[in-house]
């Protein structure tokens, strides 16, 4: 890790921050707000407390170092693309016929030696071995990141499990709960492999061994990330990329390995008759995930290197460190992709449809229905079975990270015949739908749209918000969008006090005037700011229950769901920062900010 940060520190990709600061709030407000910058860099905080237990800490935390394009291809040691051709040629290896290609293959099998991982006898993180009931926030300064969250949390683990034949090593990267009896919650959710694993030393009635790693290189991390065909090593992948072996050690008290350079690691064992309460937490979507119960680690050993670095993400909404981590998946595994689905060109997963709410896909459609069925496929096949909306578009629709360019190509050839709404499973993290993990999905196929042509009566949004107030009680706040397309949109904020079905009924012929209409709640909505309000309808909605349909116009209920509604799941708050903590920041010289800042990143309440 200090060869990284050095690097970084070398490329003007890291702020040293040496002025107290507080491992309750402040550390990730103050990451948080830099990861909403133009230019974000990685931050390393020297002078750590956590003032509420009187602990000053001598390891350093370290934030995004995924935080922009420049920092991912530092750690990945170049563009992302190179990666991409290596798996791709390694997917394409054929039986050579001259001895050019006799020569070119040789290198690409010899590079191969590199990934199977090693075992090594020592290793610098367990330089230090502490005693294992010495609290965890006593050894490492683990952040609590929301106000409303149930405690701190590591952020960053990689947490490393095995199946229980021993066949499986795998890697993954999971929220831990530090609970107050110094055991930490693994919020592993439903579809994981390590969550399968779980089931099978419950079904034979044996404990479950766990190691958690912190730190060490950068890759490690991302690898934990990487969504791996099952029964592959994710760290497998690590030896691609760095064209060297992994080197593992043993652990001291459970039958695993782990990275031998990472910095910190926390073994133990989980037994699978006892599950914890986990949660509420902050996530990646921007809201808050509910209580449920996880299984938990019983802690058997803590060791670390000499002098370790903690290691730490912030999520949120969006822009945060996940958009480059994610940028970095996309790039890499659009080969893999192409196995299940060879005639897509390119795809992209914007971030703030937050990854698995939205994919948009080029593909060259060779028969009537093509995009449908790779849709089916996607939402069959590993980590995009998650993906809750997608939408396809032809080789010749213009760049899909030109997102200006691509949301006028869609404008203009949407319509209703292109929609396939169906059912499957979703992110656990999903709050939308009425059952957990399983809900609606919407695929809108334009790969054999043309442009259409429509027009609508000009009046002016003042007209247009009166005509709509005599149909709709508590209207706040009218805005268009999309005008000059066939697809004119009408954003509303408002008060919602009836079921949308209802109100859908006393607007449906309302349609000569817009073609679409968006439902907000009033509140932490800029209906002028169109990301923040891509990021709440994709995360607000299940596409069976919240889009309404006639003939000339649709209404999409982004609001948020009650007992109205038939809703009877805990829906939760998205996720702000404490004005307190961001002026206490402001004060020491930690951060900057404007009002105009907070609200265009829905940073604080408003």
């Amino acid at each position: 890790m200090n060869r990284w940060i050095k690097e970084l520190y070398k490329n003007d990709e890291l702020l040293i921050i040496d002025k107290e600061i507080d491992t309750y709030l402040e550390i990730a407000h103050a990451s948080y707000l830099e990861m909403k910058k133009e230019n974000p860099k990685a931050l390393l905080f020297t002078n750590v407390v956590n003032a509420q237990n009187g602990i000053k800490y001598t390891t350093p935390v370290l934030t995004n170092v995924f935080g922009s394009y420049k920092k991912c291809k530092i750690v990945f040691g170049g563009e992302f693309e190179g990666v991409a051709a290596k798996i791709d040629g390694f997917l394409k290896l054929k039986k050579p016929k001259t001895l050019k290609e006799k020569i070119a293959k040789l290198k690409d099998i010899l590079s191969l030696r590199f990934v199977l991982p090693k075992s090594v006898a020592h290793g610098e993180c367990q330089e230090v071995i502490y005693d294992k009931d010495k609290r965890l926030d006593e050894i490492m300064p683990i952040l609590t990141t929301w106000k409303d969250d149930g405690g701190p949390f590591i952020t960053m683990g990689q947490v490393y499990t095995k199946s229980l034949d021993g066949g499986m090593r795998n890697v993954g990267m999971y929220r831990l709960q530090l609970f107050a009896d110094n055991t930490l919650g693994l919020h592993w959710q439903i579809h994981k492999d390590s969550n399968h694993f779980f089931h099978e030393y419950k079904k034979a009635g044996q404990k479950m061994p766990v190691a958690i790693a912190i730190g060490g290189d950068p890759l490690y991390t991302w690898c934990a990330t990487a969504p791996m065909p099952k029964g592959f090593f994710e760290l497998m992948l690590y030896g691609l990329i760095r064209k060297k072996r992994a080197s593992l050690v043993k652990c001291k008290s459970v039958d695993l390995e782990v990275p031998s350079d990472v910095d910190f690691v926390i073994e133990g064992y989980v037994d699978p008759t006892k599950l914890k309460d986990e949660g509420p937490f902050g996530d990646h979507t921007g809201y808050y995930t509910p209580i449920e119960p996880y299984p938990f680690l019983e802690i058997s050993t803590i060791t670390s290197k000499k002098n370790p670095i903690f290691y730490a993400t912030v999520v949120g909404k969006p822009p945060i460190e996940d958009k480059y981590m994610g940028y970095a998946t996309e790039r890499i595994f659009l080969p893999l992709i192409k196995t299940t689905a060879p005639d897509i060109v390119d795809y992209a997963m914007p971030e703030n449809g937050v990854f698995h709410n939205l994919i948009l896909a080029k593909i060259e459609t060779l028969y009537p229905g093509h995009a449908k069925q790779v849709m089916h496929a996607f939402w069959g096949v590993g980590q995009m079975s998650f993906v809750k909306h997608a939408i396809f578009v032809p080789k010749d629709a213009p760049n899909l990270r030109d997102y200006g360019g691509i949301v006028q190509y869609i404008a203009q050839r949407f319509d209703f015949e292109n929609m396939l709404i169906t059912e499957g499973i979703l992110d656990a993290l999903d709050h939308s739908s009425d059952k957990f993990a399983f809900g609606g999905k919407l695929g809108i196929d334009l790969t054999e749209a043309s442009p259409k042509h429509r027009s609508f009566n000009d009046i002016s949004n003042d007209e247009l918000k009166s005509i709509l107030s005599s149909k709709i009680e508590g209207i706040k706040e009218l805005c268009c969008y999309l005008e000059n397309t066939p697809n004119k949109t009408v954003c509303l904020k408002l008060q919602k006090k009836e079921r949308a079905s209802e109100i859908f009924e006393r607007i449906k012929e309302l349609g000569d005037y817009f073609k679409i209409i968006v439902l907000f709640d009033e509140k932490n909505n800029d209906l002028s700011n169109p990301y923040m309000l891509f990021w709440r309808v994709l995360n607000n909605i299940d596409a069976k229950r919240d889009l309404f349909l006639d003939k000339n116009i649709m209404m999409v209920d982004a609001t948020k769901k009650t007992e109205i509604d038939g809703y009877d799941r805990w829906w939760p708050n998205d996720t702000v920062c404490e004005r307190e903590v961001l002026e206490n920041l402001k004060k020491k010289g930690i951060v900057e900010y404007d009002e105009e800042f907070l609200k265009k990143w829905q940073i604080v309440d408003f």
